[in-house]
This record gives structure tokens, sequence and C-alpha cells, in this order.
């Protein structure tokens, strides 16, 4: 019993306590459920009450929005029928506008119209007076086309009575009154001429002389004649023989290497270089003396000195184009044209140095610029380069004026200043007053006394050749170079050379001197023309 009481109280304990959890459970589902059927049949009152709320609402708002669209109809109504009624005003003022000023267009088009009818009966009243006075005038034309005839026969007979009278035709009449009339007037413009010029002359020499001789008082510069030849002297006549050397390889070696002729005479303790390019010359010169100082002459070390010398002797020559280009005051130059004023340094003309003699010249023509006003910088830079040619001239064809002139342009300098370039000589008209100053400078550096010096068979020969051109033209008795050739004195025939003449004799000597004669500086000529009556008393 026991055994079967506890088996059931092992069956029925789980049960009970299953019991106990899904009571409490199933009762919270059920209060649960209860409690949302309520709460749903309430919010469907509420649902239903708001609805009929909101029904309410839109059915008001319906009738408000009626009575204002029905009272904003009226004022478009209303709007329209003004807006309308504007229109039709507006519409009928412009009309009566429009009718008023097309009556008065009307109105002066009838004042037009009536004008031009008063104005065409004038015209035709004009024309037919134009009518009359055309064929009065033709009438006149008539009548004087038959006195002019008359008049002519007049003049023909008169002409004939007159040729008659004067035994010379109208043709020779005419070519000797205007012989006359031309020499009268040739006479009287060469009197002109010569006191124009003459007042010039006085002035312009005054002027002329104040600024040449401030600006050579202010440029003093020293004159180096050279020639082309350089003299090396040496320790002793032994070093003669060891400058030839061994069947003359030396002197070979030094003349190969150099350009320039070694002449080794009897003249004691002297060699003498000669050629025509001094860079050259000066490479030898001072090649000759290293070797000599130096004692070692043989082929080999002579072409190393040479050498060495050139690169020496290169620098240098740069060292003197910037030298001059900042003696001068100018900058800029291209570094060739630098290097081609440097080897003027070893180049001369009649004597006279070209490097000195280019800085003389650009510290003149400078000068006279700034008395005058003109541009000083360009006075000068075409001064510096005027003889550049003189740099290539023993080693490229052509003047020194043409390749002065085309070495300007290939380093990009100015036209004016090839223009300068060219015309220093007057082989081209100059385009600028400063080209003039380098003309002027550069006679004024040539002409100084003892600036050039030529030999004496050359002086002798430009003398000659002088008079000989002034000699050359008609009516001259004699001529005579004097003052060292720079003046030709010219003795005309006075029977055949008056006074005009002898101003237009002058010229034309002055003309061909500069074409046919090369000569330092200028010439002057002077012509005198004397006239003397004798008579002898018995």
């Amino acid at each position: 019993m026991q055994q079967l009481f506890g088996l059931l109280l092992d069956v029925a304990m789980p049960l009970a306590v299953s019991l106990f959890v899904v009571l409490p459970v199933l009762g919270l589902a059920i209060g649960g459920l209860a409690t949302w059927l309520i709460l749903k049949k309430v919010s469907k009152k509420k649902s239903e009450k708001k609805l009929d709320d909101a029904e309410k609402r839109v059915k008001e708002m319906l009738e408000t929005a009626e009575t204002q669209a029905k009272q904003i109809r009226k004022e478009a109504q209303l709007e329209s029928k003004e807006q309308d009624i504007k229109r039709r005003n507006d519409f009928e003022h412009e009309m009566k506008e429009k009718r008023a000023e097309q009556q008065r267009t009307e109105a002066r088009l009838n004042r037009q119209e009536d004008f031009l009818e008063k104005k065409e009966n004038e015209l035709n009243k004009k024309a037919n007076s134009l009518d009359e006075q055309r064929e009065a005038l033709t009438r006149r034309t008539q009548e004087l086309s038959k006195k002019e005839e008359v008049v002519a026969r007049q003049q023909e007979l008169m002409m004939q009575e007159l040729e008659r009278v004067a035994q010379l035709t109208k043709e020779e009449a005419k070519k000797q009154l205007s012989d006359e009339i031309l020499e009268e007037t040739r006479r009287d413009c060469a009197v002109q001429v010569r006191n124009l010029e003459q007042e010039a002359k006085d002035e312009a020499d005054i002027n002329a002389k104040n600024i040449i001789s401030l600006a050579i008082q202010r440029c003093a510069s020293d004159h180096a004649s050279e020639t082309t030849v350089s003299v090396v002297p040496l320790p002793n006549d032994d070093m003669k023989a060891r400058i030839i050397g061994r069947e003359g390889r030396n002197i070979r070696a030094i003349e190969n290497a150099t350009g320039i002729e070694l002449i080794i005479d009897d003249t004691p303790e002297v060699v003498i270089l000669s050629g025509f390019d001094p860079v050259r010359r000066e490479v030898a010169r001072l090649t000759l003396e290293r070797l000599i100082q130096d004692g070692r002459i043989h082929p080999a070390r002579i072409e190393e000195t040479v050498e060495k010398v050139q690169k020496e002797l290169d620098q240098q020559i740069k060292a003197a184009g910037e030298n001059a280009m900042f003696e001068v005051g100018i900058f800029g130059l291209h570094p060739e044209l630098i290097k081609l004023i440097g080897r003027l340094k070893f180049r001369t003309s009649y004597g006279q140095n070209v490097y000195r003699h280019s800085i003389e010249v650009a510290s003149l023509a400078g000068l006279m610029a700034q008395e005058l006003g003109l541009d000083v910088n360009f006075a000068k830079r075409a001064g510096l380069l005027h003889d550049i040619g003189k740099a290539v001239d023993k080693e490229q064809e052509g003047t020194h004026i043409q390749l002065g002139a085309d070495l300007a342009k290939k380093f990009k300098e100015n036209a004016m200043i090839v223009n300068a370039i060219m015309a220093h000589h007057g082989d081209v008209e100059p385009k600028t007053i400063e080209a003039v100053l380098v003309q002027a400078a550069d006679a004024i550096s040539g002409a100084r006394p003892g600036a050039r010096r030529e030999t004496g068979s050359n002086y002798v020969k430009r003398l000659e050749k002088l008079e000989e051109i002034a000699a050359g033209f008609d009516g001259v008795d004699r001529s005579f170079a004097i003052q060292a050739g720079r003046e030709v004195r010219v003795i005309v025939k006075p029977d055949q050379v008056d006074d005009a003449k002898a101003l237009f004799l002058a010229k034309d000597i002055a003309k061909k001197i500069e074409t046919e004669l090369e000569y330092p500086g200028q010439i002057k000529v002077n012509v005198i023309r004397e006239f003397r009556s004798v008579e002898y008393a018995k």
C-alpha cells in the first residue's frame, strides 16, 4: 500500500506543479484578450467620432472655397471689363492722334506741292532766260572769233615786218633772248650763291672752329708710326746661325708657323720680320724674342712657342678691345666685334695706329655730338666701329668700308651705324648728323700734324696728280699744289673765265678730286682770277 501511494504521489506531484504554472498563464492570456476587445471597441467609437468631425470640417472648407471662388470670379470679370474699357479708350485716343497727324501731313504735302509748282515756274522762266543768254553768247563768240582771226593776221604781218627789220627769225630771236636771260640769271644766281655761301662759311667756320678746338683740346692722344716690318735685336751675331739652323730648318719652321718672312742680312745683331699681317708679325716677333731668351731653338720648340704666343696674343687682343670700349664709354658690343677692335692695335694706316685712331675718332665724335646736343652714345659707337673693316682687310677681298659694313650687319648693329661706317669716306650719303660728325672726326684725326706719314714717292705722285686734275679744266692757266697737298691754287685765264664761272669751276675741280684722288683729310681748292690792264706812256 505504501509503495502504491508513493507511486501515485510521484505521478501527481509533477502534474500539480504543471497545473500551478499553466493556470496563471492561461488567466493572463484570457484577461489580455478581454482587454484588447474592450479597447478596440472604444477606439472604434473614437474613430467614428473623428471621422464625423473631419467630414464636417471638409464640408465647411468646401463651402468657404466656393464662396471665395465666386468672389474671385466676380472681381476678375470686373477687372476684365475695366481693361476692355481702357483699351477701347486708348485705341480711340490713338486713332484721333493718327487722324490729326494725317491731316497735318496732308496739309504739309499740299504746301510743298504749291512750293514745287512755284519753283517749277521759276525754273522755266530761268531756262527761257538762259536760252536767250546762250544765243547771245553764241553770237558774241562768233564775233570774237572773227576779231581773233583779224588780230592773228595783223600779228603775223607784224612778225614778218619785225623779222624783216631785225633780220632774225622768230626762233632765232627767242633763242637769243633766252640765252641772254639765262646768262644774266646764271650770273645773278652765282653772285647770290657766292654771297650766301660766304656768309654761311663765315658763320659755320666760327662755330666749327670752336667745336673742333674744344673737342681736340679735350681729346689728346699719342700717335705711333709703324710700318710693315718689325726689327728684333739679337744679343750677338752668333744667334743668327742658331736662328737659321742646320740647312735652314729653324728659319723655315718659324716662317711656316707664323707666315712671316725673316730677313737675316749683314746688319749687325738685327733680324727683320716682314709681312703685311700685323697680328702674324707680332706673333713672329714675340716668338723669336722668347726663343732667343730661352736659347733652345729647334722646330718642335718653335711650334710650341708659336702656339703659346698665339693664345696669349688672343687674350691680349680681347683685353685691348675691352679697354677701348671702356675708354670710349660704350657698352653692349658683340664679343666678336670687341676682338676685331683689339686686332686694330696691330694695324696701321698711313703709318697711324688704327686702334688709337678709332678711339680718337670715337672721342672726337662724342665730344662734338655733346656740344651740338645730339646722341653721344651713337656718335661714339659709330666712331669706334668706322674702321672695323681694317681688322680683316688683309684676309678678305674688298675695301675696308664694305667689309666694315658687312661685319656690322653680321653682328646686328643698327642700320644707322652701318650707314655711318659706309659714309665716313663719302662713298654714300650720310643719313644722320652723327654720321657727318664721324666723317669730321676721322678727317681731324687723320689730318693732325704728325698723325700720318707716307713715303716720299707716294707723296710726290699725289701732288702731281692733284695739279694734273686741276689743270685739266678749260680756262685754267696754271695750278699749284701747296701746303703739303692740303690746298691747290688754280690760276684761270680772265678772258675765258669770269667771276661766276670761277665759282662753278672750283666746285667742279673739288668734285673731280674727290672722285679720282685718294688723300687724307681735305683739300682746299682756291681758284684765282686776275685781270690786269697794261698801257705804256710814250
